[in-house]
């Protein structure tokens, strides 16, 4: 059942203050580093029922008229086509995405940093893309021994050698596609470029995950290890925090390992650095704004089963990632739970074994079970669809779609664009549904209830095609599938 247990409008008020008084502690000018998803975090509102989407970017418009963005993107990623899991788009496409998006809402987007440059074929076209949109573009260079021989990496042979990114704002929001893209370098960087002009900048960091002031094995922060299980992030203790203050907080491992760099950088920049621990560096509010832990915890330990069926669909699909799946199998027994303890998983591998065909299920936002089985007509995603609708518009026991609407939609299908399989994929299912409520009522009923099926949780007991899970995420339903 879907519960909320995070409260957004107290986290937009506390997230806004809070950074407005880090600005103010270094003299008015602040490098904010974005960790995670500015926009569409689709993980933090999966994992924190209540908050939205869009809760850090609606954040940062109380702040724009002091803000401006720089997007980083790593030109490894545009040569690699390295792509967004969540929205299957490139990471150069994300970039525009990501810029168009920013400037509707009334950002200012000022430039993009291009970080470990070097200018192949696929990265000057890149460019020249920018160049068309107005778009001014700066390049990052990799450094020797980065991020250990401090003495070059602050010198002009290392930072010196970057493009200075050109400002006007006295907030600068450094975000980026995804992970690994080189935001924190950037920032560096950039204080580097301005002590030397004379100028005095901040750094501090805004990421979401792992929640600091959670337990390190709470569910909400086992579910950020299951969401970086590819890069192998990990959830520890802070000890730079522990030492310093004689507190327990959580960080992740990638912090804790670069903050000697970032002390010794700011110890050679400004001859002291102001923060003691990397949670120092955080401005994190999410987890004064949790108000049902059992809430969060439940739906974070959806996500980490939702996680485990990914990987190994992607591991069918051809990716090299069983260090992946084992990490994920211990997170699952880290969170005390396995696959089934998600209540749709169990009821669809049950029906499956005993149909012995493929089966799915969902649990409503309600709280209610429904199950789908294949039949000749339909898959089970399309049976379990409809069963849904007739669930919640209350009309169980009826046949919703006449045999005579879909017989045509299946001799298309067959006769004339050479399909093999006569089932009916979701859309499908769903254009038979609308032709039947033009003249029948509840046809009619059950189409009015698509809205109720955000925030369900839906398993199927096989992959699905494309089409099929894209439909279903479009409805705001919470998918995983099984790897046959």
């Amino acid at each position: 059942m879907y519960k909320i247990g995070f409260d957004n409008d107290k986290y937009l008020s506390m997230q806004s203050s809070r950074i407005k008084e880090r600005i103010s502690e270094f003299g008015g000018k602040l490098y904010l580093e974005f960790g995670g998803k500015l926009f569409d975090d689709y993980h933090a509102s999966r994992v924190l029922p209540g908050f939205l989407p869009d809760s850090k970017l609606q954040m940062l418009l109380q702040l724009k008229d002091e803000a401006e963005i720089v997007l980083v993107i790593s030109a490894a990623d545009i040569e690699k086509n390295k792509i967004r899991g969540d929205l299957g788009i490139t990471y150069d496409v994300d970039v525009f995405r990501l810029i168009n998006a920013f400037e509707s809402k009334g950002l200012f987007v000022g430039s993009v940093c291009l970080t470990k440059y070097t200018a192949t074929p696929k990265v000057v076209a890149f460019e020249e893309k920018l160049g068309e949109a107005g778009i001014k573009a700066y390049h990052h260079y990799l450094i020797d021994g980065y991020p250990n021989n401090i003495s070059k990496i602050v010198s002009d042979e290392g930072y010196g050698k970057n493009d200075y990114i050109e400002t006007s704002r006295r907030l600068v929001i450094i975000t980026a596609p995804g992970p690994g893209s080189g935001k924190m370098a950037t920032c560096l960087s950039q204080l580097y470029h301005e002590n030397k002009r004379g100028i005095k900048a901040g750094y501090a960091k805004f990421e979401t995950f792992p929640i600091w002031n959670l337990p390190l094995n709470h569910a909400v922060n086992i579910a950020y290890e299951a969401a970086t299980a590819d890069l192998n992030d990990v959830n520890m203790i802070d000890p730079w925090h522990l030492e310093a203050y004689g507190k327990t907080t959580v960080n992740y491992n990638r912090d804790v390992e670069i903050f000697p760099v970032l002390k010794a950088t700011f110890d050679k920049i400004y001859g002291e650095c102001p923060y003691k621990s990397p949670t120092d560096m955080g401005v994190n509010m999410a987890g004064n704004c949790i108000f049902d832990d059992e809430a969060v915890t439940s739906a974070s330990k959806d996500e980490i089963i939702r996680r485990y069926f990914t990987a190994k669909i992607n591991k069918k699909r051809g990716a090299k990632n069983d260090d992946e799946i084992y990490k994920l199998e211990l997170l699952l027994n880290n969170a005390g739970i396995t696959s089934e303890d998600r209540k749709c998983v169990a009821l669809a591998e049950n029906l499956a074994s005993k149909t012995n065909a493929p089966a799915a299920a969902i649990e409503l936002a309600d709280g209610r079970l429904i199950t789908g089985k294949t039949s000749k007509i339909m898959g089970c995603a399309s049976a379990l669809l409809l069963n849904s609708l007739k669930t919640l518009a209350g009309i169980d026991d009826i046949t919703l779609i006449d045999p005579e609407v879909i017989r045509p939609i299946e001799s298309l299908k067959t006769e004339h664009l050479g399909a093999k399989n006569p089932q009916l994929h979701i859309n499908e299912i769903l254009i038979a549904l609308s032709i039947s409520a033009v003249t029948d009522n509840n046809a009619k009923l059950a189409l009015e209830q698509l809205g109720n099926l955000k925030n369900s949780e839906m398993h199927c007991s096989v992959m699905l095609s494309s089409v099929d899970e894209k439909v279903i995420k479009q409805f705001g339903i919470r998918l995983s599938c099984n790897d046959r």
